[in-house]
Parts: C-alpha cells; sequence; structure tokens
C-alpha cells in the first residue's frame, strides 16, 4: 500500500505554511500554554478537568490560542480553515481503520480468539523460564488485544502474583510483564497507538507495523536473552498455578487450536500487503463465521439472537463474564463505540495541527529545531527528544505521537525520507517510554496496577528504555532508513 491510499490529495500536497512576520516566541505560544494546561490537567485534576475527553478538549482549546496568534499576524480564517480540512481529509482513512479494528476486536473476543491466545499463552509458563515466558505471554496477549494496559491489568497482576510466591523481585516481574505488553502494543494492528503514529506520519497501518520490525524485534530479542539471564540467577521455590485461570478459560469458551486460522489468515494478508480494510475486513468476517461454528453458547449467554450478539461485538460494548474475575476485565471489548475516545482524540489533533500549520507556528518552529538538525541523525534524534519530552511534559503518550508527529512530517518529506521513518521514530521514542516516567499516564497506571513503583521496574523495563537508543543507532548507522521513491518525491 502506498501513502497515496491513506490521504486521497497524495503527500506530496500536503504542506506547512511559513509565515515569515510569525516570531518564534509567537509561535511557541499555543504550545507552551497547551502543555500548562495539559500538566494542570494531569497534576490537580486527576486527568478530569473536563472530564473524560479533557486531552481533547485542551487540544481544541490549544487551537483558539493558536488561532488568536494567529489574528494579531494578520491570518485569516479561511487560511487555517483550509488547513484543518486538508488535515481532516487526511485522515479519513485511519479512521475508517480504527473502527475496523474495534470491529475486529470485538469478533476476536465472542469468536473465542483471545480467550485461545490467552490459554495456550498461560500454558508455557514454567518456573525456570518465567522472565522470558512472561515476556512472551504479555506479547502475544497485548498482540491479541490491542491493549498493553488490560494486558497489565489482567495476566500482568497474575504473573506478578505468580511469580512473587515464586520469590522473584516484583521489580523483574513488572519489568518482564511491560517489556512484553509494549512490545504487542507496538506490533498490533489493534492498538490504537499503532494506528495513530502512521495517521501522523502519513504512512498506512501494515507499512508501519512491517517497518517497525526492523528495529522492534531486535529489541525484544536482546529484552528476552537479559531476562533468560537473570532467570538462570534467580532462586525460584513453589509452582506456577495457573489451572484455576485455565479452566475460567475452558468454561466459558471452547477452545481449539483452529481459531488460530482467523489470526493467521489476517498475519497472511498482512505480508501480501493486502490494504487495510480489506485485511480488517476478512479478519471480521472470519471471526464472525467461527462464532457462530465454535461459540453459540457465548453468543446466547449475550443476546436474544447469536446476530444481536455479533452485532453488539461489533459496533458497542461486549462482555464475557467467567467465574474468574481476573479474566472478566480482559474478556471485554468496547467494539466501534470503543474507538471513539482515540478518533475523537485524532479530530482535535489535526485541528489544533490545522490552525497551528495554518499560522505558519509549525514552520517556524520546524526552523528552529532543524537548525540544530542538519543531518539525517540529528534529525531522527530531534524526534526522540521530542517524544521524550513531551512524554514528560504533557504526561501523555497520545500526545507524544501527535505533536511531533505534526511538527517533522514535512521535514522527514525534505530529507527524502520514507514517512515510515517517522512514524516508526514516534513509536519508539514516544509509546513505548511513558511507562518509564512516573507522572505520565502510563507510568502512573501500570505502576498502581501491578503494585510495583515505576523505580523499582524502570531498570527492568528493558525493552522500553533501550527501545530510542536502538532506533538512533540504526539511524547513525543508515541501516534500513527508507528513502522516498522519485514518484513520491514529484
Amino acid at each position: 500500500m502506498q501513502a497515496n491510499d491513506l490521504n486521497p490529495n497524495g503527500p506530496e500536497n500536503e504542506h506547512i505554511v511559513e509565515n515569515k512576520e510569525l516570531s518564534i516566541v509567537e509561535a511557541l505560544i499555543p504550545v507552551l500554554l497547551l502543555m500548562l494546561l495539559l500538566a494542570y490537567n494531569i497534576f490537580f485534576e486527576d486527568g478530569e478537568w473536563f472530564g473524560a475527553y479533557s486531552n481533547q478538549i485542551i487540544l481544541l482549546i490549544g487551537g483558539g490560542i493558536a488561532a488568536i496568534v494567529g489574528f494579531f499576524n494578520k491570518v485569516t480564517l479561511k487560511t487555517m480553515g483550509a488547513e484543518i480540512l486538508e488535515n481532516l481529509r487526511s485522515v479519513t482513512i485511519p479512521i475508517m481503520i480504527l473502527f475496523f479494528v474495534g470491529a475486529l476486536a470485538g469478533t476476536w473476543l465472542v469468536s473465542g480468539i483471545i480467550p485461545a491466545m490467552v490459554y495456550y499463552g498461560l500454558k508455557v509458563l514454567n518456573p525456570s523460564i518465567f522472565l522470558p515466558a512472561s515476556v512472551i505471554i504479555a506479547a502475544l496477549i497485548s498482540i491479541a488485544t490491542g491493549s498493553s494496559w488490560t494486558t497489565s491489568a489482567t495476566v500482568g497482576i497474575a504473573l506478578v502474583g505468580i511469580g512473587s510466591a515464586l520469590g522473584i523481585p516484583a521489580g523483574m516481574i513488572a519489568g518482564a510483564v511491560i517489556s512484553g505488553a509494549y512490545f504487542g502494543d507496538k506490533m498490533s494492528p489493534l492498538s490504537d497507538t499503532t494506528n495513530l503514529a502512521p495517521a501522523m506520519a502519513g504512512t498506512d497501518l501494515f507499512t508501519h507495523i512491517r517497518y517497525m520490525t526492523l528495529t522492534t524485534v531486535p529489541t525484544i530479542i536482546i529484552a528476552l536473552i537479559i531476562f533468560t539471564v537473570l532467570s538462570f540467577s534467580v532462586e525460584t521455590t513453589g509452582s506456577t498455578d495457573i489451572s484455576g485461570l485455565l479452566m475460567s478459560i475452558e468454561n466459558s469458551f471452547t477452545i481449539t487450536p483452529y481459531l488460530f486460522i482467523v489470526p493467521l489468515v489476517v498475519v497472511a494478508l498482512i505480508l501480501m500487503k493486502t490494504k487495510p480494510l480489506v485485511a480488517l475486513g476478512v479478519g471480521i468476517g472470519l471471526a464472525t463465521f467461527f462464532a457462530m461454528v465454535f461459540q453459540t453458547h457465548v453468543l446466547d449467554e449475550l443476546a436474544d439472537t447469536n446476530v444481536t450478539a455479533i452485532m453488539n461485538a461489533i459496533f458497542t460494548d461486549t462482555s464475557v463474564t467467567t467465574d474468574n474475575g481476573k479474566l472478566n476485565d480482559l474478556f471485554s471489548s468496547g467494539g466501534m463505540k470503543g474507538m471513539l475516545w482515540t478518533i475523537f482524540l485524532i479530530v482535535c489533533a489535526m485541528i489544533f495541527g490545522g490552525i497551528m500549520d495554518g499560522i505558519g507556528a509549525l514552520a517556524k518552529i520546524t526552523t528552529v529545531l532543524l537548525s540544530y538538525a542538519s543531518t539525517v541523525f540529528g534529525l531522527f534524534a530531534s524526534t526522540v527528544i521530542s517524544c521524550l519530552g513531551l512524554n514528560a511534559i504533557a504526561s501523555d503518550q497520545y500526545l507524544a505521537l501527535v505533536i511531533p508527529g505534526k511538527m517533522f512530517k514535512k521535514a522527514y518529506e525534505d530529507k527524502g525520507l520514507a514517512p515510515e521513518n517517522l512514524s516508526r521514530t514516534l513509536e519508539d521514542s514516544g509509546t513505548v517510554t511513558s511507562v518509564l516516567i512516573p507522572w505520565n499516564t502510563c507510568g502512573a497506571y501500570q505502576s498502581s496496577v501491578l503494585g510495583v513503583g515505576v523505580g523499582e521496574y524502570f531498570a527492568y523495563a528493558i525493552f522500553n528504555w533501550l527501545s530510542p537508543f536502538t532506533t538512533l543507532l540504526f539511524a547513525a548507522l543508515r541501516i534500513k532508513i527508507k528513502l522516498l521513491t522519485a514518484s513520491k518525491k514529484a
């Protein structure tokens, strides 16, 4: 798939407006005020200043501030509106993909695909390789669900409990769980951040995932090696009793290896470079069929008719209740409805970015930043630093993807770099490092859910802190740095 499939106007038609009358101080005013509002929301309002959609509303307020700066610099409302519309058009397909992703998550739940992945994942546990096994289990479940948060809140809690009973330090276990969970979160087409990063950079979902494997797979392999060594250095006692979890899954779903046909087909379509909407649509259709074949008893419990249960799984909330409370949160999905928060965030980000673009602020800020990044490596390093800084300042991983994504998109094009370079760098430095900052929403959540302080698991969240170094190493050595084709440069 080409980037043009995401943006009907073509990436070459997207531009950042220049405004020579705008100073760098004026350009930074909306960004600084946005950061202050976000910081106030996190530290003083517990992230609920404007309710569940606080970040989205703050982005709109930031856009309003940017518009005021634009008016003082003689930028017309028509100019700003044109940039907003251009931004919104560019994310039409990504938004459709997000809706399909929500439907896929719901149908994969009621068909038993996600429960089967959890079931077979838990069965690989062994005391002598507990830590690397925890990484693999968390990764598989996170890939299946697209959520590092759900993985940690369910199987992660169980793994910390089991490992602690074996005498393994809780920080090690939490680090292993988080490493696996964020690897799966990055590589899963169900993940909102994995959809958000390519949407910001101007590439498509599956191209982004394929390109991420170049840095992500070596990083997780290094993490697995280190956890394997750590496993041999820790004395374990007792046994890993997961029979209760396995029995609960068996009692609620029909578990069979045949269920893996569906994800294998979707993976095959991805590798064949099938359009995302087609691949996801096939995944939804097959999952619906398998639900009718293997999980009729689940569908009967969810609604009066099987068709109604499937429709609910696709469009609204679905939850399969088991006799084990730890599994109930994992076996729930919001369907297409569950994607509305992320979609609203994207729309608000596009409005903020469009106004910032329209008044010339992005061009001014990018010019100043790029003056310190004259080389390709400098551009990658600037992106990494921006993502890390926003994770610390804005305390939100989504904004650590959105703002640098919009800010650096044109700069990567100007240097002849394919957009997947940017999307990969956003994930390698924005998504995974959010959990390493105690006051970031991700760090606070994981620490609270797993019952382990960020300081305890920081050193053991190997995949997370190693990822930015890996992406910088690849950039420094010019390893697999994809260039724009001649047709895209035109």
